[in-house]
């Protein structure tokens, strides 16, 4: 005899979860659904061992400029399998952690790949689920493309079970993972090619970052192959591999990495679920996670829109308010989400470019200010990377700051203050108003003039 729950969640990744516990702590019977490990994409393959990868580089960079602050650090060696074994072992405790919660918020967990059999079923396994509510968090996974030998190359996933440091890494992606993990090998001490098929890379950001990072990745020892396209892939005899450019040129690599985009995971037979897709392939919601099936919703990367996981938390938790909780008006605003990428230098952007914002509002109603400088840390070091700030502003509503960007040291910890005074609607005199902390890079947005 089946159990029917309140809610079941397809997707035990980092929105899944979240919107299982809070369900369940406003009194919902909830299961879970999932067939590979806790925690999705970004405790396994995503930003929790990306950012321990990203930590590894940084030390890499402060060991080159501690000759600068008077440290003699001798002969350095880096050992990969060290890193690797010690990250392995962190994200398996996450995964025992979030199993634990599930446990403790009283949730059930089926173990198995998940089909619908209608709209209020599930196969799972050997086990029919019913329920009345059903939620897909299904998430994503990387795309590759149809090459001559793309079985030679690795994804993002493949990059976290690589044994060794490649002596010899090409990159081939304009996103911000392709940038991430272009930053990440080449400050280890991978030869590292980033082949983009434009002249810029993360195109969707404002256009000062983009020019400001491509001159400080290129300084740093990456060689961006531009306006790149490529044809296929050789495999040597001894093991080398050679991408080829439609372009006509080629680089040699021990290892090729694409990062060029990710699809949706779709295939639950959401055609018995009379649930709809867009025209690129990802689950048709509105701005409250419905779906086009009156009891079944959506969220996360699943639905292609800001893939990140802090966002598929907050759309889940407001979910769970909505129907559990009685907020019927309940749901997430997509709009000023702080995002970072941890790029070499790092950087923070939230809200609209300087083109978004005057394309929304018109170009003579947008002033910007700017700024950039060498941060203090690296007044006194051979290595010089920049400090880039950018504030876009509402002319007609006081000045509102209706975009921040900023490229350098620390911008990955700074930007998060900077979201709440925008999501209250601060203002250049507002940022103004505010006493500098000195001295330090953050204090340069309470001071352009």
């Amino acid at each position: 005899m089946s159990e029917e729950f309140d809610l079941l969640v397809i997707g035990a990744g980092s929105g899944g979860i979240a919107s299982a516990r809070r369900a369940a702590e406003y009194g919902a019977k909830v299961a879970v659904c999932e067939f590979t490990r806790l925690g999705g994409t970004c405790v396994n393959v995503g930003c929790v061992p990306k950012k321990v990868m990203w930590n590894t580089a940084a030390l890499a960079e402060h060991i080159e400029d501690s000759k600068d602050y008077g440290f003699k650090t001798g002969d350095v060696s880096f050992d990969w399998k060290i890193i690797k074994d010690k990250r392995d072992a962190y994200v398996k405790r996450l995964n025992g952690i979030y199993g634990n919660n599930l446990e403790k918020s009283g949730i059930t967990l089926f173990r198995g790949k998940a089909v619908f059999k209608d709209t209020n079923t599930l196969q799972v396994g050997d086990q029919t689920v019913k329920a009345k509510r059903i939620l897909i968090a299904t998430g994503g996974q990387p795309s590759f493309p149809d090459l001559p030998g793309i079985e030679h190359c690795i994804s993002s996933d493949g990059f976290f079970e690589l044994e060794s440091l490649p002596a010899r890494s090409v990159i081939v992606g304009a996103g911000y993972i392709a940038v991430e993990l272009a930053g990440i090998l080449n400050a280890l001490g991978s030869k590292t090619s980033l082949m983009i098929r434009h002249e810029n890379f993360l195109r969707t950001f404002d256009k000062d970052l983009q020019e400001c990072l491509m001159v400080e990745t290129e300084a740093a020892g990456v060689n961006v192959m531009k306006s790149r396209n490529t044809k296929e892939i050789i495999k040597k005899e001894d093991g080398t591999l050679v991408v080829n450019t439609k372009e006509g040129d080629s680089v040699e690599a021990d290892c090729v990495l694409f990062a060029i985009g990710r699809k949706p995971n779709t295939d639950i037979n959401l055609e018995a679920a009379n649930v709809e897709l867009t025209d690129r392939g990802f689950i048709k919601v509105d701005e409250y996670q419905n779906t086009s099936q009156e009891n079944i919703y959506a969220l996360g990367d699943v639905c292609g829109k800001a893939l990140l996981t802090p966002v598929a938390i907050a759309a889940g938790r407001k979910l769970a308010a909505r129907l559990f909780k009685g907020m019927k008006d309940a749901h997430l605003n997509y709009d000023l989400i702080p995002t970072v990428v941890f790029s070499h230098p790092t950087l923070g952007t939230i809200g609209l470019t300087e083109d978004e914002a005057k394309e929304k509002y018109g170009e003579q109603y947008i002033k910007t200010y700017t700024s950039k400088f060498t941060p203090m840390f690296h007044s006194i070091t051979e290595r010089k990377p920049k400090t880039f700030m950018k504030l876009v502003c509402l002319i007609p509503e006081d000045e509102r700051v209706v975009g921040l960007h900023c490229m350098g040291l620390g911008c990955d910890e700074m930007v998060q203050g900077f979201g709440v005074a925008m999501k209250m609607g601060a203002t250049k005199t507002d940022f103004d108003s505010c006493v500098a902390i000195h001295p330090t890079s953050s204090e340069e947005f309470v001071t352009m003039r």
